[in-house]
């Protein structure tokens, strides 16, 4: 069995997982049938395992979770929507590379 640090995410615990967490918490908005979010699963479980200090990542599915990707106002996936405490700091959409990601990311923990 795979060992992931990423957290799956629903429309009953996102509040819990993303407005309480002690860090920075990035949020893949995915489906079974996207391609694109294929080929950013494995960036990110690297990203998990890299920023494993400074970065929670989950993964909601907008195909079985409604209710946070309207909220969200999610109109294409992959998105990536990065929190601090309850507030958004960060959007990316589309594929990033690993680079691509971590320049995102390394730029938003110091702002």
């Amino acid at each position: 069995m795979k060992i992931t640090k990423i957290i799956e995410l629903t429309d009953k615990n996102f509040e819990t997982e993303v407005f309480l967490a002690k860090k920075f918490v990035l949020v893949d908005f995915w489906a079974d049938w996207c391609g694109p979010c294929k080929i950013l699963s494995p960036i990110l479980e690297e990203i998990a395992n890299e920023y494993s200090e400074k970065v929670l990542i989950g993964k909601i599915n907008i195909d079985t979770n409604k209710k946070i990707p309207i909220e969200y106002s999610i109109r294409g996936i992959p998105t990536l929507l990065l929190f601090n405490k309850n507030k958004i700091i960060g959007t990316k959409i589309g594929v990033l590379s690993k680079t691509e990601l971590k320049n995102f990311l390394d730029k938003k923990l110091l702002d």
